[in-house]
């Protein structure tokens, strides 16, 4: 039987780490060609999708103020880390034959456009990928808020967060073994429980509008196109207890 997309209109969160090698940084051309096909496989269903990636390969302004910088000074550095992936992801995607457009919340206008709303629709029904670079635009606030801001100014259906893990854990897998696997968790008690798969202001965005997660691995080859065929893969947070 041919797959089919449970979704008509998707944002995928990637984090600036799957553009990276294992523990690396900086852009891998592998894994760009291979974040690349898996967004031709979706494409090809004809849905509108979009796309927002982070920074961290390149530069993870939260981290900074280790060294004393002040965050606003990183978190603009970080934003501007967002267009270099954008670029990078643009590039791959076209090389491949797919029309896609950078919508940028930090001025750069010699290689993004600004990101207005009804720009972004109207090349949605173009069936254009998007991909939304600047965060926000504004420090203080990860691309984990900017996904969640986007989707719902764009009526997505739902945001993919596609990681390096395969869903949502009671704690950090990498560093406790018996960490279990959440296969199904409502917003409140992400908010609650603090499970830190994406900030709580993302959280508390998507809870207020409705919005569902996926959380799953970016990894093997063919598990963003299994999450929107509706395939039991990673995690779903969504609805309420007594859903």
């Amino acid at each position: 039987m041919e797959a089919v997309s449970k979704y008509k209109n998707v944002l995928l969160k990637l984090s600036g780490e799957s553009l990276a090698k294992e523990g690396g940084f900086g852009i891998d051309p592998d894994m760009i060609d291979y974040v690349s096909a898996e967004i031709l496989s979706i494409h090809n269903f004809g849905i509108k999708m979009s796309v927002v990636v982070g920074g961290g390969n390149i530069f993870r302004g939260i981290c900074a103020g280790s060294f004393g910088m002040d965050r606003v000074y990183a978190d603009n550095i970080g934003m501007l880390a967002t267009v270099i992936n954008a670029l990078a992801l643009k590039g791959a995607l076209e090389k491949l034959g797919i029309q896609a457009r950078i919508l940028s919340a930090v001025p750069v206008d010699r290689i993004a456009e600004p990101y207005i709303r009804e720009k972004a629709l109207f090349h949605l029904e173009k069936r254009r990928i998007l991909i939304f670079a600047g965060g926000t635009g504004n420090p203080y606030f990860t691309t984990d808020t900017a996904a969640a801001l986007r989707a719902i100014e764009t009526k997505a259906e739902i945001v993919l967060k596609a990681t390096k893990v395969n869903g949502l854990y009671d704690s950090d897998p990498v560093i406790n073994n018996n960490a279990k696997l959440i296969k199904k968790a409502c917003y409140q008690d992400v908010i609650k429980k603090r499970l830190k798969v994406m900030d709580l202001t993302a959280i508390s965005l998507a809870m207020e509008n409705g919005l569902p997660l996926a959380i799953f691995s970016i990894k093997p080859k063919g598990n963003i196109k299994k999450v929107i065929c509706g395939e039991d893969i990673g995690s779903i947070i969504g609805g309420d207890k007594n859903d």
